[in-house]
C-alpha cells in the first residue's frame, strides 16, 4: 500500500483532491523502475494541475508532482538496482504519468538519473525541478558567450523570489556574476541579498511596456521566469550581444516587442525546455549542480509541506504568494 495525493474531476469540470491509500496495483503499467518516494517539490505547473488550470491533466484519477526523489526499489532495467538513490524531473510525469505526489512511483528508467555525488533526497527536491531549470538556462547563456565580469553590467533574473529564480540567483552569485534580482515584493530585499542579489529592481520598472524598441544597454544577461511584457522590456536592455534564457510564462505567453533588438543589437532569446532533455545532459547538469550549490544558501529557500499542504499551496503558488523552494514529504 502508498500514500497518495488523488485529484479527481466532476462532471462539471471542477477538480478536486484527497488523500488516499492505495495498493501498488494501482501504479501505472508501462513503467519499469518502481521507486520509494523521499520527496517532491511544488512547481509552478503542480500549481496548475492542482487546480485543474491550463489543462495539463488530461486524464483522471491522476496523482500530481513534476519531480521526486526517492530509492529504487524494484527494476527491469538494467541501469537501476534496488537500493540506487534516484532523482526525475520532466518528461511530462505529474501531468500524464503519475508522478511524486505519493509515497511510490513506476516509472521508466529512461526518466532517471543517479544521485550525485554531493546531494540526498531532501537537498536534491531542494533543487528539483527548478534548480535543473535554472542550471540550464545558466549554461546556455554561458554557452552564448557570458562570462563573470567584475564590475561589468550584472545578469538579470526575474521573477527571482519564485523557484528558479531563488536558484537561478544563487548559482549565478556562486559563479562570480553580478546578479540583479527582480521581485515585486520588497519584503524580500533581505532573503534575496543572502542568496547572492546585489541589486533589487522592483517589477514595476519593467512590467508595464516602455513604447521603445530599445533601452539603455543594462543587462549582461537574463533568466526570465516570467515572460510577457517584462521580456519584452528586457530583450530591449540587453548588451550588445546578450541574451535572455526564458523559462517560464507567468507573466504570459505573448511577446510584445519589434524585431530591433535581435537586428541592432544582436541579442539572443534562448528558449529552455527542462521536459525532453536527453540523458546524457540530465546528468551532467545534476553533476555540475551538485558541484555548485552552496548548500547553506539552498538550506534557507526551502520550507516543507506535507500532501495535506499542497492544494491551498496550489492557489498561492499560481498568484506568486510562494516564495523559494516547497519539499514535500510524501510519507508524513
Amino acid at each position: 500500500m502508498f500514500r497518495a495525493l488523488v485529484l479527481e474531476r466532476g462532471d462539471d469540470g471542477a477538480v478536486t483532491s484527497a488523500i488516499r491509500e492505495m495498493d501498488d496495483s494501482a501504479l501505472p503499467e508501462g513503467g519499469d523502475v518502481t521507486v520509494c518516494i523521499r520527496y517532491s517539490t511544488l512547481n509552478y505547473k503542480d500549481g496548475l494541475c492542482l487546480t485543474g488550470a491550463g489543462g495539463l491533466v488530461r486524464k483522471y484519477p491522476h496523482i500530481p508532482g513534476v519531480d521526486f526523489s526517492g530509492t529504487v526499489e524494484a527494476s527491469a532495467d538494467s541501469r537501476f538496482a534496488p537500493g540506487d538513490d534516484v532523482i526525475l524531473t520532466g518528461w511530462r510525469v505529474g501531468e500524464v504519468w503519475w508522478g511524486g505526489y505519493a509515497s511510490r512511483a513506476r516509472v521508466k528508467g529512461d526518466w532517471l538519473v543517479p544521485m550525485p555525488d554531493g546531494l540526498d533526497a531532501r537537498l536534491a527536491m531542494g533543487l528539483g525541478t527548478a534548480g535543473f531549470t535554472a542550471m540550464l538556462a545558466i549554461a546556455a547563456l554561458e554557452a552564448q558567450g557570458l562570462r563573470p565580469h567584475p564590475g561589468g553590467p550584472p545578469v538579470l533574473v526575474t521573477g527571482a523570489a519564485g523557484g528558479v529564480g531563488s536558484i537561478a540567483t544563487m548559482l549565478l552569485s556562486t559563479l562570480g556574476y553580478q546578479v540583479a534580482a527582480v521581485t515585486g515584493r520588497p519584503e524580500l530585499e533581505s532573503y534575496l541579498r543572502n542568496l547572492g542579489a546585489d541589486e533589487i529592481i522592483p517589477r514595476s520598472a519593467l512590467d508595464e511596456p516602455s513604447g521603445r524598441p530599445l533601452e539603455s544597454e543594462s543587462w549582461a544577461g537574463c533568466v526570465d521566469a516570467v515572460g510577457g511584457v517584462m521580456l519584452s522590456r528586457v530583450l530591449a536592455q540587453l548588451k550588445h550581444g546578450a541574451a535572455a534564457a526564458a523559462v517560464g510564462l507567468a507573466g504570459g505567453a505573448a511577446l510584445k516587442g519589434t524585431v530591433i533588438p535581435f537586428l541592432l543589437r544582436g541579442v539572443s532569446l534562448l528558449g529552455i525546455d527542462s521536459v525532453m532533455q536527453p540523458t546524457a545532459k540530465r546528468v551532467e547538469m545534476w553533476k555540475r549542480l551538485a558541484d555548485t550549490v552552496p548548500l547553506d544558501r539552498l538550506e534557507s529557500t526551502m520550507h516543507s509541506a506535507r500532501l495535506e499542504d499542497l492544494p491551498a499551496l496550489g492557489r498561492s503558488i499560481l498568484k506568486g504568494g510562494v516564495r523559494g523552494r516547497v519539499v514535500v514529504d510524501p510519507n508524513e
